[in-house]
């Protein structure tokens, strides 16, 4: 078992405490929006070792000390990964992320397996630089994800049914209206564009409109928020409104603003959780989680962002189905592990809540695992060794040290809390 070393992302829209303040650090001072937990090359873990190296005081020390996660695996990855999981994957099928939004993301969507591969090897043979800001592919896999709420999390996820789009254009025509503005060219044909019968037709119709951006769009976003500033009533939709005037404030006249109410706006509670497979147009709002994925970096932006949006293949990779907020719940096993399972054979993950005077969770492993922990003190005990982890602490967990007991601290007065990610069961 390794103690892992990661990379903290500092993205502009990212939370300045609250990470710093789950995990016990020090506040760096400046936005912490990620977290990465894992292999993937952009920004692997450091494997430390059982304990890291004691002559360490710092994280650039322990980095030096330590080896990236990705090359580890590389090494022997049958050892690491699992026969089955190494046939299958070849690397680190997942990533873990503690999340921290404190404005929103952009407006984004993921593409299925055959798009990243088809995507990655055209822009490969094309000569895109990786790095490029016109690069839309960064590696060949697909991020499927799901996002365990720690905080009340805020966010946009997937087509409302068309009919429900339409009234809310409907109702925002009237309140314009009613406060004495033009009413913009734009409204009238959204609403032409909602009405159509096929539901599909409907729902592209309306977002190719309002991708497409210009003049019509700016100004149709300026009358909508004037409209409500006015006091215009907001029910039954005040959360979808009060996200339009929100987003406008960040990124004013962005197309993403008015898209945002052909989007499900979902708000999740404590330890309620929602997943996105590909073709899901998403925005996160605001709120800390845990979030997992397959382990790929590949995003395609469609509004909210100054970042490049490449419009023909965000179309191409967007799934324009009205569907329902993918939640999720979590299933407990006959050992009692507390475990999260969306359609996805990349991931799984497990809560792992420990008791001062209760007995030990086993972990869920099917090959690697990776585990950090948010409150109190955890021993981990396997047939190979032990490895006690602090809050704030992360480790790897190789395929060949199953099976893994967690435990609270001999003597602990308290519970803990930890978070483990493994392969999900073949299907």
């Amino acid at each position: 078992m390794y103690l892992l070393d990661n990379t903290l992302r500092p993205y502009a829209w990212g939370s300045d405490h609250a990470i710093a303040d789950l995990l016990g650090r020090e506040r760096s001072g400046g936005p912490e929006a990620e977290l990465w937990i894992g292999a993937h090359p952009d920004s692997p873990s450091v494997a430390l070792g059982p304990g890291g190296p004691d002559e360490a005081p710092d994280a650039a020390a322990s980095r030096a000390g330590g080896r990236p996660l990705d090359e580890l695996i590389a090494e022997d990855p049958e050892h690491h990964l699992g026969a089955v999981v190494a046939a299958e994957f070849g690397r680190l099928p997942f990533l873990l992320k503690v999340l921290a939004a404190e404005t929103p993301l952009s407006l984004q969507v993921h593409p299925t397996l055959e798009q990243a591969r088809e995507g990655f090897a055209r822009e490969e043979a094309a000569g895109v630089d990786r790095a490029a800001a016109g690069r839309n592919y960064k590696d060949d896999n697909h991020k499927p994800e799901m996002l365990l709420a720690l905080t009340p999390f805020e966010m946009l996820c997937g087509f409302r049914p068309a009919a429900q789009a339409r009234a809310v254009v409907a109702m925002l025509a009237a309140q314009i209206d009613a406060a004495g503005l033009a009413l913009p060219p734009l409204v009238p044909l959204l609403l032409q564009d909602l009405a159509q019968p096929e539901e599909r037709t409907a729902l592209r119709s309306a977002f190719e409109r309002l991708i497409a951006g210009g003049t019509d769009v700016t100004e149709a976003t300026a009358a909508v928020v004037a409209a409500l500033a006015s006091g215009a009533p907001t029910a039954p939709y005040e959360a979808e409104l009060s996200t339009v005037v929100t987003l406008d404030a960040q990124y004013p006249g962005d197309s993403g603003v008015l898209i945002s109410l052909l989007l499900n706006r979902v708000s999740l509670a404590p330890g309620e959780a929602a997943y996105l497979p590909a073709g899901n147009v998403h925005a996160y709002l605001h709120g800390l989680g845990i979030e997992v994925m397959a382990s790929s970096d590949n995003v395609l932006r469609g509004g909210l962002t100054p970042k490049f949006v490449d419009v023909p293949e965000l179309l191409r990779t967007i799934s324009f189905e009205a569907v329902g907020v993918p939640t999720l719940g979590a299933e407990t096993t006959l050992l009692g592990q507390e475990v999260f399972r969306p359609p996805f054979r990349e991931f799984q993950l497990q809560r792992v809540q420990l008791e001062p005077d209760a007995g030990p969770v086993p972990l869920a492993q099917e090959g690697p695992a990776v585990i950090i922990v948010v409150s109190g003190s955890v021993l981990l005990d396997s047939p190979k060794g032990e490895l006690r982890l602090e809050r704030g602490d992360s480790a790897f967990l190789p395929a060949a040290e199953a099976p893994v007991n967690a435990h609270v601290v001999s003597g602990a007065t308290g519970p803990a809390l930890g978070f483990a990610v493994t392969t999900a069961p073949g299907r």
